[in-house]
């Protein structure tokens, strides 16, 4: 592929990824939208439709905090991955 076809292909990309990102708030600001009218409420029925939002609970590992209470323990249990990072700058 040639250097002006990449080019082509980046304005493409971000073309999509404007749209892309447009969507996602307009369909955040829907979701807002419904959860204003739930208020507290967990569970709506609309026709066909049946909206939840509940109260999630959840419990994470403070890995900072066991780094520096138990150096040696977390040192074991540390693993290494690499990943790629694709980016357009």
């Amino acid at each position: 592929m040639s250097t002006t076809e990449i080019e082509s292909k980046v304005k493409e990309l971000r073309e999509y990824e404007q749209l892309a990102q447009e969507a996602s708030e307009a369909a955040d600001s829907i979701k807002d939208e419904i959860k204003a009218v739930m208020g507290d409420a967990v569970e709506l029925r609309a026709g066909e439709y049946k909206i939840t939002w509940a109260p999630v609970t959840s419990q994470r590992l403070d890995a900072k905090g066991l780094r520096a209470a138990l150096p040696d323990v977390a040192a074991r249990f540390t693993t290494t991955t690499t990943t790629r990072r694709f980016c357009v700058a």
